[in-house]
Order: C-alpha cells, then sequence, then structure tokens
C-alpha cells in the first residue's frame, strides 16, 4: 500500500492524495472497501488527534483518491483498514506532514 501526493509532500490543512494496493510486481489490486485515518498520539496537555480522509475509487480497482483536513504539521500514523475479496487487512505507519 502506497499514499502520494502530487508533489510527494504531505501538509497540514486540506490535502488530497492517492492510495494505491498493489502486489508484489506492482499492479493494482481491487481490495473492496478501504479507510484512512492520521492518529496523532497525545502529547502534554494536547489530545490524541484523529482526522478520517475521505476516499472515493478512481475507476482503477485498488486505487483511490482522498482528501484529508490534518489539524497540524509533524509526524502522523497512517491508519489503513481493508476488507473485500481480497481479504481484510490492516496496517499503519509514519507520515510527517509539513
Amino acid at each position: 500500500v502506497t499514499l502520494s501526493t502530487d508533489d510527494g509532500m504531505l501538509r497540514h490543512g486540506d490535502e488530497e492524495f492517492v492510495l494505491s494496493f498493489t502486489d508484489a510486481s506492482g499492479k493494482p489490486v481491487d481490495v473492496g472497501a478501504a479507510s484512512v485515518n492520521f492518529f496523532m498520539p497525545a502529547m502534554g496537555s494536547m489530545a490524541a488527534m484523529n482526522d478520517a480522509a475521505t476516499l472515493t475509487t478512481s475507476g482503477t480497482p485498488g486505487v483511490y483518491n482522498g482528501k484529508v483536513k490534518l489539524s497540524m504539521g509533524g509526524e502522523w500514523q497512517v491508519q489503513i483498514a481493508y476488507e473485500g475479496a481480497a481479504g481484510k487487512g490492516k496496517t499503519s505507519f509514519p507520515i510527517t506532514a509539513q
């Protein structure tokens, strides 16, 4: 799974991205329903943040267009889940928003 933007950077505020599920050869894989959440843990007096993304299909199975409004810059955990004909799964990885 990859998350990409037009310029290769993710910024706080309104952001658009592409989420792609591919096999080992790089071919898109239709995973069915997918969801993306950006999570930042609590720090000091600041509460944890969860900024959910909206996904729409792109016309290519396994490739989704996403929109999110990130509350602030910094390191986020991208939490991805999917469920469909390809099975069910979850993953997460860190990403830094400018």
